[in-house]
């Protein structure tokens, strides 16, 4: 983990950090806010938020840039880092009374040079349907607050469709509407559909088809976010009560489940291939989980208070294909493997497939993603082979690791087909081994077998170099405690020893099942611990926004400072790219 100087220094706002690609540099002129520059004073406010839609226009400069401050809703022409930000000429401004904008999202399906559709949440329940660029507002839904008067938490498009779109809100609650529908002029009445442990779904009761056309209750507590699989099959969602819960959406099925160390989780993501899923929360971690396995593979740990939000990075994802056990070549060679473009984006997927296949040469991959937090720090962390497929014992220096011949979750090909129980997936023409043991993954390490499913592997042997792995030992010389945590209820720093107190925590809040120390939440000795490959402060209030593009990384702020950081080789200056 990369450590900072004094006091001085850490508190010092970072403007560049330096990870295994390169340098990444901020763009002061490249930064968006309120046309004023005035910081915004957020006491009291909801979250920033920011979404990004590419509208295929013929100038080439077709992003588009969405954020929320306050009562006040912003859209821009997104220069990125060729162009500085000209906060002058907004596109569309509005400023809302009574009532605040929570979240947004565009349908990137429809959207066009003439026309986009843009959902917005808000505090007191209400969802608009706008298009920012005809200055329009079309319609908006649960007007009267007679479907839930709670605040909107998260709103999405459900992917690949024009018209269907998905809220969730702070009352647990999740409704599926159809902008082409009506919300009725009565609170609706609802029919069970589908019932499980921990959720319901009804169906909405009418004469006439009407919203909102489903009602999901999940959990207890607010429902804080929900991510769409790839390839939109599966729905992850987080709760206040720290659970993750994931859903095939279509059959309204229970894949899997996951707890939380501490209190209520609040962002989740998904790898680029569906294969693995990231939450954050208030117990200051990472959790990584296994779509394939459901089971926690690996925490990380690196925040002093409340992580806000977890992304993956598409276009740093390293997949390298290679043949058994072969690696040879300077630190300068395995360099040049990694690098960035649009083309290894789009390739990722199809490329992560490939494992799966019986007659490919084996690969290596490393998974990158990202998270922001309340301590105002943003952390890089990277996800090798060590902790994906830990069943052979790793070497301090590179590591050969073997790659499972698993089929491949939802993002890859078609034909996914979960069953409810959440121990496995088969799919047409494949199948996949149970979940893998615990293992000693590294020399010393406090790994426990209890409880875990015992499995042979019959996936080929493949040469996995991670020399970048990030996994420390839990039973490692502890670190010195944190003084400036910013959350009471937060863990600054988890150690075996305070694995009783927590579960003290855990039983007062919780006790479901006394989950501490199953599959559903493992103790921290059980599964490995990530360090972050970089963790930098980089503004002076909470962050809400993390967002990897092609050329750049996304960061805000809660004082409504959007700031852009370029990628290694992507600063435009002078005419050429430094």
């Amino acid at each position: 983990m990369a450590t900072e100087g004094g006091g001085k220094e850490m508190n010092e706002i970072k403007t560049q950090f330096t990870t295994r690609e390169g340098l990444y540099k901020l763009l002061p002129h490249s930064e968006y806010s309120r046309p004023n520059r005035v910081p915004f004073n957020s006491q009291g406010s909801n979250p920033v938020r920011v979404s990004f839609v590419n509208l295929n226009d013929q100038s080439g400069n077709g992003d588009r840039l969405c954020f929320n401050v306050g009562r006040e809703l912003y859209f821009y022409i997104y220069k990125g880092v060729r162009k500085a930000a000209d906060l002058s000429k907004p596109i569309d401004k509005r400023i809302y009374k009574g009532t605040q904008p929570t979240c947004h999202d565009f349908n990137h399906l429809t959207a066009t040079a003439e026309s986009v559709s843009l959902l917005v949440g808000f505090s007191a329940g209400q969802v608009q349907l706008i298009d920012p660029i005809k200055k329009e507002t079309s319609k908006l839904f649960n007007e009267e607050r007679l479907i839930d008067k709670s605040r909107v938490t998260c709103v999405k498009w459900v992917p690949g469709s024009e018209n269907l779109f998905l809220v969730a809100h702070s009352s647990g609650n999740m409704y599926l509407y159809n902008v082409e529908h009506t919300c009725g002029t009565t609170a609706p009445h609802y029919q069970l559909l589908k019932q499980g442990e921990s959720f319901a779904v009804h169906t909405c009761k009418s004469k006439s088809t009407r919203n909102p056309l489903l009602k999901w209750t999940v959990g207890e507590g607010s429902l804080n976010e929900f991510a769409f699989s790839p390839d939109g099959k599966f729905l992850a969602c987080v709760s206040q009560d720290g659970f993750l819960r994931v859903f095939n959406f279509d059959s309204v099925e229970l894949h899997g489940t996951m707890k939380s160390y501490f209190g209520g989780l609040l962002c989740v993501c998904w790898s680029p291939d569906g294969k693995y899923i990231v939450t954050g929360g208030e117990d200051d971690l990472v959790t990584v989980w296994s779509f394939v396995d459901c089971r926690v593979i690996a925490r990380g740990h690196g925040h002093k208070s409340w992580v806000s939000v977890v992304a993956f990075d598409p276009y740093t994802t390293s997949v390298e294909e290679s043949d058994p056990m072969e690696f040879s070549g300077s630190d300068e060679d395995f360099q040049d493997l990694l690098h960035f473009g649009r083309d290894r984006a789009n390739s990722t997927q199809s490329r992560l497939s490939k494992r799966n296949s019986t007659d490919s040469r084996p690969v290596s991959v490393t998974y990158r993603f990202g998270s922001v937090g309340q301590d105002t720090q943003l952390c890089l962390w990277d996800l090798t082979e060590d902790i994906l497929f830990p069943h052979q014992p790793l070497s301090r220096a590179r590591t050969h690791t073997n790659v499972m011949n698993a089929t491949s979750p939802p993002a890859g090909s078609g034909g996914t087909n979960p069953g409810s129980n959440g121990n496995s997936i088969t799919m047409p023409g494949n199948s996949v081994p149970p979940p893998l043991p615990r293992s000693n993954s590294l020399p010393h390490s406090a790994v426990s077998n209890a409880g875990s499913k015992s499995s042979v592997l019959d996936g080929a042997i493949a040469s996995g170099v991670s020399k970048f792995a990030t996994l420390s030992l839990h039973d490692r010389k502890e670190r010195h405690h944190d003084k400036d945590h910013k959350r009471n209820h937060s863990m600054g720093h988890i150690s075996s020893k305070s694995s009783d107190k927590l579960n003290l925590v855990t039983k007062t809040k919780t006790d479901p099942a006394k989950t501490l120390g199953t599959s559903l939440c493992p103790r921290m000795e059980d599964v490995p611990l990530l360090e972050p490959l970089i963790c930098k402060k980089i503004a002076h209030e909470r962050l809400t926004v993390l967002i990897f593009l092609e050329d750049c990384i996304v960061t805000a702020c809660q004082e409504g400072f959007i700031c852009t950081w370029a990628r290694p080789g992507k600063v435009w200056f002078l005419g050429s790219w430094i």
